[in-house]
C-alpha cells in the first residue's frame, strides 16, 4: 500500500500531472490511466455564480417547508383571481380533467349486481355534486397545490334522495398544519403525522381557517384549536415530485413570474399608449439655445377649439405626437410567454390563449396529444387517489342499507370489487375521419366496442341496449336507418396534411377549416 501511494506522488509530494498518470505502469502491465472528467455545470464561475446563487440540497419536505408553501399559495390564489389567463388556464385544467364527473363501471360476473351499484352510486353522486367537488379539488392543486377532503357521515344527505349518508367534505391545505404547541416533533410533518414506516397515519386539522377574520379578536387557544383524523379517513390529493415529498406546491409555482411579467408589459404598454394620446400637440422649435424665437412659457398649456387656424410666435412650430404603443412586438412577446408558462402544465398554447388561428390540423392534433395524454395520467392519479378509496367507503356503508345492494355484495365490498371509471370523451375535430377509421379497426378486429365507446366515456353495454331499443322501437314503426352511403360502404378517407407542415393556404384562407382546432 505505501509503495502505491508513493508511485501516486510526484518527487515534490504534489499528485502528478496527467503526463505522469499515464507514464506510470504497473509491473508486467499496461500503462496504467486516470481519467479525471469534469461537467461544465459543476464548474462556478463569475457568470453563472449568481444565477446559481439559490441552488441548495434541502430535502423535497425542508425546500417547500411551511412558509414556502404559505408564500406560493397567496401568490398563486392573487394571479389567479386577477390575471384572467390564469383563471382561464386553471379552469381549463378542472374542466378537461373531470368534465361533467366520472361514471362507475362494475365488472363482476354478475350483471344484475353492477347495474344495480352503478344506479345507487350514480344517484349518491348527484346528490353530493361529486363532479363539482372534484374540479374544485383540481383547482385547489393548480393554485394551492393540494386538495384534502374528509370522509364524514352527513345526515342531510339521505334526506336528499340517497340512502348513504356518506359525504365529501372539502378543506383547504391552509388548514392542514401542525398546531404551534405540537411543532419540533419529528414524527410530524406540518400536520402529517408518520407511522413507523413513513407513512402517513393521521392528519391534523385546524378547526378555523387561519385566515379567517374572526380569528383577530379570537383568543389564543382558538389558534390552536384542531382535529386529529385518520389517515382512513382524509384524501389527500397532490403531486409528488421528488421522493418523500409529504406536501404540494402550486402547478403554476414556475409560471408565477412570467404571469407578473405579463401583466407588467401589458400595462407598461397601455400607460404608454395612454400618454402619447394625453397630449395633442407640442409647440416646439428648431432654434438653438438663445437663438431668435419669440419667448414662451415653458410647459404652458394652449387650448384649442375645432376647426381652428391660428398663429404660432415667431421661431416656433405645431407638431403632434405620435402614438407608438402598442409595438409591433406585443403581440409576438405575448404569445410566447404565454407558450412558456402553458408548457409547465403540458398544455399548448392555442389552449391556454383559447386562440388556434396560427393553427392547421395537424399541428393541432400534434400539440393535443401531448395535452391529453397528461389529462389521462391526471384522472389516472384521481382514480388511485380520490375515486377508489371513495368507492370503497361507499360500498362499505351501501352494504349495511338493507335492500340497496345484492346480498353477493355484502362480502365483496370489503375486497373493492372490480370495476371501471370512464371520464368524458373527447371530440374529434372531424367526425368523419374519426368514424372512418373506428369502422377500419373494428373490421380488421384491431379494437372493441368496449374501447371505442371508452374513448367517447360511454359504457358499452348501457349504449348497445339503448341502441337495441331503438332498433326495435323504429322496426315496430316501420323507419329504416339510411345507409352512409350509396353503395354502403363507409366515405374513403380526406388527404390531409399529417407530416406537421403548415398548410400552404395557411389559416387565413376562407377555406381552411383547420383553424377551428381547439
Amino acid at each position: 500500500m505505501l509503495k502505491a501511494i508513493a508511485n501516486l506522488l510526484s518527487r515534490n509530494g504534489r499528485p502528478p500531472a496527467p503526463a505522469e498518470r499515464s507514464t506510470d505502469a504497473p509491473r508486467g502491465g499496461r500503462p496504467r490511466r486516470f481519467v479525471v472528467a469534469k461537467f461544465d455545470s459543476a464548474q462556478t464561475t463569475p457568470d453563472n455564480r449568481k444565477h446559481w446563487a439559490n441552488a441548495d440540497g434541502l430535502s423535497p419536505n425542508a425546500a417547500i417547508n411551511p412558509e414556502v408553501r404559505r408564500i406560493l399559495r397567496n401568490r398563486a390564489r392573487y394571479e389567479v383571481a386577477n390575471n384572467s389567463y390564469a383563471k382561464g388556464i386553471a379552469l381549463t385544467l378542472a374542466n378537461d380533467t373531470i368534465g361533467t364527473g366520472p361514471r362507475l363501471q362494475m365488472l363482476t360476473d354478475d350483471a344484475e349486481a353492477n347495474a344495480r351499484i352503478e344506479d345507487a352510486f350514480e344517484q349518491w353522486s348527484r346528490t353530493v355534486d361529486l363532479a363539482g367537488k372534484l374540479r374544485t379539488m383540481r383547482l385547489a392543486r393548480a393554485e394551492s397545490g393540494e386538495a384534502f377532503a374528509l370522509l364524514v357521515n352527513n345526515p342531510a344527505i339521505t334526506s336528499w334522495g340517497s340512502p348513504v349518508s356518506l359525504d365529501l367534505k372539502l378543506i383547504e391545505a391552509d388548514q392542514v398544519c401542525t398546531p404551534l404547541l405540537r411543532r419540533g416533533r419529528t414524527d410530524e410533518i406540518d400536520g402529517i403525522v408518520l407511522d413507523q414506516w413513513g407513512n402517513p397515519s393521521a392528519y391534523r386539522v385546524l378547526k378555523r381557517h387561519p385566515g379567517d377574520s374572526g380569528l383577530l379578536r379570537a383568543p389564543i387557544d382558538d389558534l390552536n384549536a384542531y382535529d386529529t383524523f385518520a389517515a382512513s379517513a382524509v384524501v389527500h390529493y397532490f403531486r409528488s415530485d421528488r421522493p418523500g415529498q409529504l406536501r404540494g406546491i402550486p402547478d403554476i409555482t414556475p409560471a408565477l413570474p412570467l404571469f407578473a411579467q405579463l401583466r407588467r408589459y401589458t400595462l407598461a404598454t397601455i400607460a404608454a399608449a395612454e400618454t402619447a394620446a394625453n397630449f395633442a400637440a407640442v409647440i416646439y422649435t428648431d432654434a438653438p439655445p438663445n437663438g431668435e424665437a419669440d419667448p414662451l412659457e415653458p410647459m404652458d398649456e394652449v387650448e384649442l377649439e375645432q376647426r381652428l387656424a391660428t398663429v404660432l410666435p415667431g421661431g416656433w412650430k405645431l407638431g403632434q405626437v405620435h402614438a407608438e404603443q402598442p409595438t409591433t412586438t406585443f403581440g409576438e412577446f405575448k404569445r410566447e410567454i404565454l407558450n412558456e408558462i402553458a408548457r409547465c402544465l403540458n398544455m399548448p398554447f392555442n389552449v391556454a390563449a383559447g386562440n388556434s388561428s396560427g393553427y392547421n390540423y395537424a399541428s393541432g392534433r400534434l400539440d393535443h396529444q401531448v395535452y391529453f395524454k397528461s389529462i389521462r395520467v391526471e384522472q389516472h392519479q384521481l382514480q388511485l387517489a380520490v375515486l377508489d378509496r371513495l368507492l370503497r367507503a361507499w360500498l362499505n356503508e351501501a352494504v349495511l342499507v338493507e335492500g340497496l345492494l345484492p346480498q353477493s355484495m355484502r362480502t365483496l365490498a370489503a375486497t373493492l370489487p372490480e370495476h371501471a371509471w370512464f371520464w368524458d370523451g373527447v371530440e374529434h375535430v372531424d367526425p368523419a375521419k374519426e368514424a372512418t377509421a373506428q369502422a377500419t379497426r373494428l373490421a380488421n378486429h384491431t379494437t372493441t366496442l368496449a374501447a371505442e365507446y371508452a374513448r367517447q366515456g360511454r359504457d358499452w353495454e348501457q349504449e348497445l341496449r339503448q341502441r337495441a331499443k331503438e332498433r326495435a322501437l323504429m322496426d315496430e314503426l316501420g323507419l329504416t336507418p339510411a345507409p352512409a352511403t350509396s353503395a354502403g360502404n363507409p366515405p374513403a378517407p380526406q388527404e390531409d396534411d399529417t407530416d406537421g407542415n403548415e398548410d400552404p393556404n395557411g389559416p387565413g384562407n376562407p377555406q381552411h377549416s383547420e383553424a377551428s382546432v381547439a
